[in-house]
């Protein structure tokens, strides 16, 4: 819809939804252009729907109906329709009415809302979908609580309103059950909003990886191409379903083999996904054939769009808002392809050719073909395979949060690894880690800091370090390359979770184990001293090395160096079934190889299994506290507690392109850790470095996992006055919507009252008389400070005087600060009382755009400035949050004692923090908030300097009503 015929048209409130089967949507106002569509509409709606709705039999909409049904002020009355191919499947409205049930203006704050779903799209979750968003423009209304009339037969409607989460009422009044909404989100109705999200989000990429049907589109009759080699790997693989090829010029009935038709619309039976590899000028008639016919999702494999500039890029968003205008979901396009190797599936829709041995427990997402390649091939060639993959191109709709939704209840994924070069929304994608991180690792390299070409989802503005810091908070285990992606991949796949940093270290090589002992403290590990077997230890000497290892109670983890053997060799294979059969006899603890010049140790390791033994219950979540860093007392909190996690039961490993019983679907909810399958695998390493790598990341992986028990609260502070301040903040921004303003000293001490939070005033000292007079009223000793922005917090330059204890020390020292740095009009000195002394820290809280809140802390001057030691945590931050933030930085110990000096008072730091964190959750007005500095003492700390700038709320794309992205 276009917003020249009605220029009150609000066009934000248009979005496209994932509906609860996957398939999409788009929900949009209802204008007076759409009453063709409103009757189109209603006639193909059934008469029971319709006395569902009016009553009473309403056969057809009379002009005034639709009339009024398509006019809207979109202020008091307002229709939302929800479409498919440009036509309405439902419709929503609500009008404002007062205390007595008339219609109303504002300031009335209530609302009736009724439904109407087309037959053939009721149980998809259209009418769930079309709440939410109604609810989300009744509240930018001003309207609080919605209102509806429903008969009690209508059970689908009522359970519509009842399963929403927000509070209500019910009563029975004239034969029809009258239900009373509360519009605020609540935790309840967020998670219901959240959850369906996932169940949707998860079915789209279902129906995109499990097709009962596939058609490629742009088969060449010679054999070569894009299309042929997608149709011969979808062939080769063995795949379950029906296949069609698809070229407009075809003559035959087959092409390579495979059934063949001139257009999409020949084919006589569904099409579940459609692999298009057309030239870019071509595909929109491949998407609108493929809408015509029903296909519910799309491969798009052609190049020419967002990669090739501007007006590829334009070219996308085009082929996006088609796609979805059919109800599709789109990969691509620039896209790889996809596989998925569940044994009643095994579709390679994609340009890699897989071979048979192919199937394994990771998931894999790239947005780059070429590495995906790369990572497809590192995987094989050290014997793991995949579960399924993802190369999404330009990911210009289904991106990495859509495949973690999939990989989250995913059984036959028991870890998730994805490249990606941008995050687009990092708070969505941090929510959604968060979640499987807690049920299986998520393992991520970053491929770039900027957006790439074609990745038309915007990139957030945090640096890359805050972004890392987030994502390992999230538990998201953040690497650097593709190499340690692989490198770490292997491990989670193949071995429990440690218990603990303590790791054992054996091998022939003295030197090996010097080089793994060195790595293994530069990761924050605890290396036992390295057992040397001596280069004439037999495959049994390290089959009775490792197992004692393993028996021990004094190590978490075994690294085993390997090198040549002097002399007569020892074959690969014996000692690689040297070390399965001590793994075997004693399980549960991760061991990884470190091999020099033994490539056939490391064939021999990949390869699978014979039996092995159940992991121990207690595999995933080890009990062992983590240890505090040196210098750094560990907050006091209370160990997390345990939950068990059921054992894995003994399984014979079938030949390599088997079945293997794991990948047999289970029912429930996925409750294992990684090592579920593979478990007889003993990753192997060329170099020391990468396998201590992997191991140091599982270990920290699993100190996440185990936090996860005691995740901490957000504290309730009876003496803050959230009402207050959001008074305070409504009456500051009274100007244009778009701007942002700084509040001046006194607007910020005000508001940062309000939480509890006191800032040390200043007075101002434009003259050495005025000066005198402020220290008289603030009482020696004073401090006297420039505030001029390029002085401000640098006490290098000589802007600051400190301790000054009488009139003329004051007097002085206001003469040598004008002489030496400028008049006082451009300096603007303050006074200001001493407070104790203390250690310098700076807190502040940033809002971006797609990240949200963040809340950061480091000690003031060099240490963050120039040296970037920083450390930040979401908003909002619970008490556990606030205890690790303080600890996280490198320069943490000067809070605790360094070298004898005095510790400082910590938990009034926390406190800080956290009543920051409330300040800027509660209110999303607040924009940035610098307090520096923070002069923590040893007892109590000062803030002597506070910035806050407010402007109007960002839009905060994660907390709305469902939608996918709009380009």
């Amino acid at each position: 819809m276009t917003t020249e015929s009605d220029p009150s048209y609000p066009a934000h409130w248009e979005a496209d939804v994932v509906l609860r089967d996957g398939g999409t949507a788009r929900i949009r106002p209802i204008t007076a252009e759409d009453a063709g569509r409103l009757v189109s509409f209603y006639e193909q709606v059934s008469d029971e729907s319709k006395y569902y709705r009016f009553f009473a039999p309403y056969p057809r909409l009379s002009d005034r109906d639709v009339h009024r049904f398509t006019h809207h002020d979109h202020v008091d009355r307002v229709g939302l329709a929800a479409t498919i191919g440009g036509e309405f499947i439902a419709t929503v409205r609500f009008d404002r009415i007062g205390p007595d049930g008339r219609p109303a203006s504002a300031p009335a704050d209530e609302a009736e809302v009724a439904f109407l779903v087309q037959d053939a799209h009721q149980g998809r979750g259209v009418a769930s979908a079309l709440l939410e968003h109604i609810g989300a423009v009744a509240r930018e209304r001003g309207i609080r609580r919605f209102a509806a009339e429903v008969l009690p037969a209508n059970s689908k409607m009522i359970k519509v309103f009842t399963d929403v989460g927000y509070q209500q009422k019910r009563s029975f009044e004239d034969g029809a059950v009258r239900l009373t909404l509360d519009l605020e989100p609540t935790a309840e109705s967020l998670a219901v909003q959240r959850a369906r999200e996932q169940r949707a989000e998860a079915r789209s990429v279902q129906r995109l990886l499990a097709p009962g049907s596939v058609a490629v589109i742009g088969v060449s009759r010679s054999g070569g191409g894009v299309g042929a080699a997608a149709l011969r790997n979808l062939r080769d693989t063995g795949f379950h379903g029906h296949l069609y090829a698809v070229n407009e010029a075809a003559s035959d009935d087959l092409l390579d083999g495979v059934r063949a038709y001139r257009a999409v619309a020949d084919i006589g039976a569904p099409v579940d996904l459609a692999v298009v590899a057309v030239p870019a000028d071509r595909v929109p008639d491949a998407v609108r054939a493929c809408g015509e016919h029903g296909v519910q999702g799309l491969v798009v494999l052609s190049a020419g769009y967002g990669e090739s500039g501007p007006a590829g890029l334009q070219r996308q968003r085009e082929l996006v808002r088609q796609v979805r205008s059919y109800g599709m979901r789109l990969i691509g396009p620039n896209a790889f392809g996809v596989i998925n190797t569940a044994p009643d599936v095994e579709l390679n829709a994609s340009l890699a050719p897989t071979p048979a041995s192919a199937r394994g427990r990771i998931g894999l997402f790239t947005q780059s073909g070429a590495i995906g390649i790369a990572l497809l091939s590192g995987l094989l060639r050290r014997g793991e395979g995949l579960s399924s993959f993802v190369s999404a191109g330009n990911r210009a709709d289904v991106s990495g949060n859509d495949i973690l939704q999939y990989w989250y209840d995913d059984d036959s994924t028991d870890v998730a690894l994805m490249y990606l070069e941008t995050l687009g929304n990092p708070r969505k994608f941090t929510r959604l880690a968060r979640r499987t991180a807690a049920v299986k690792p998520v393992v991520v390299a970053r491929g770039g800091r900027h957006t790439p070409a074609g990745h038309v989802v915007p990139g957030t503005r945090l640096p890359e370090s805050t972004v890392s810091e987030l994502l390992r908070q999230a538990g998201v285990i953040r690497v650097d390359t593709v190499t340690e992606l692989v490198d770490v991949g292997l491990l989670l796949a193949g071995q429990p979770l440690p218990a603990g940093p303590r790791v054992a270290i054996l091998g022939n090589s003295e030197s090996l184990g010097v080089l793994t002992y060195d790595a293994c403290l530069t990761r924050g590990l605890r290396p036992l001293p390295p057992l040397d077997l001596t280069t004439a230890a037999t495959p049994r000497d390290f089959r009775t090395a490792l197992a004692d290892a393993l028996a021990s109670p004094d190590c978490d983890a075994v690294v085993v160096t390997a090198i040549p053997w002097v002399g007569e060799n020892a074959p690969a294979d014996d000692l690689a079934s040297a070390l399965r059969d001590a793994v075997a006899e004693h399980p549960g603890k991760p061991v990884a190889v470190v091999h020099v010049e033994l490539g056939a140790l490391a064939e021999a390791l990949s390869t699978a299994a014979g039996t092995v033994a159940p992991r121990p219950a207690n595999a995933t979540t080890p009990t062992t506290p983590a240890a505090p860093v040196a210098g750094i007392p560990a907050p006091a909190t209370p160990a997390a507690p345990t939950t068990p996690v059921a054992g894995i039961p003994v399984t014979q490993t079938p030949p390599p392109g088997a079945p293997r019983q794991a990948d047999t679907p289970s029912t429930g909810h996925p409750t294992t850790g990684p090592g579920t399958a593979g478990e007889g695998r003993i990753p192997a390493y060329p170099a020391a470095e990468r396998a201590v790598r992997a191991v140091a990341e599982a270990v920290r992986y699993a100190q996440w996992r185990r936090s996860l028990a005691d995740a901490g609260q957000v504290p309730e502070y009876e003496d803050i006055d959230e009402a207050g301040a959001a008074t305070q903040i409504a009456a500051l921004l009274t100007g244009p919507a778009d701007s942002a303003i700084t509040l001046d000293e006194a607007d910020a001490i005000t508001l940062l009252a309000r939480y509890g939070i006191r800032v040390l005033p200043t007075l101002p000292a434009p003259d050495a008389g005025a000066a005198v007079r402020a220290a008289r009223a603030l009482g020696y000793p004073v401090a006297l400070k420039t505030t001029a922005p390029h002085l401000r917090h640098r006490a290098d330059l000589g802007g600051v005087r400190l301790a000054l204890t009488t009139e003329t020390e004051l007097r002085r020292a206001y003469d040598e600060l004008t002489e030496a740095l400028g008049k006082p009009a451009e300096l603007l000195p303050v006074v200001q009382a001493m407070v104790p002394r203390g250690v310098d820290t700076v807190v502040r809280s940033v809002i971006d755009p797609t990240a949200g809140a963040v809340l950061s802390f480091g000690l003031a001057g060099v240490p963050s400035e120039l040296l970037g030691d920083t450390a930040h945590r979401l908003v909002p931050a619970t008490d556990r949050d606030a205890a690790a933030l303080i600890r996280s930085i490198r320069a943490a110990p000067l809070l605790f004692g360094w070298r004898g000096s005095d510790p400082v008072d910590t938990p009034a730091l926390e406190e800080l923090l956290l009543r920051l964190s409330r300040l800027v959750h509660d209110h999303p007005e607040v924009i940035g908030v610098s307090l520096e500095p923070v002069v923590v003492a040893t007892e109590g700390l000062s803030v002597l300097s506070a910035t806050v700038r407010v402007a109007r709320p960002p839009v905060r794309t994660d907390l709305g009503p469902r939608t996918l992205p709009s380009y």
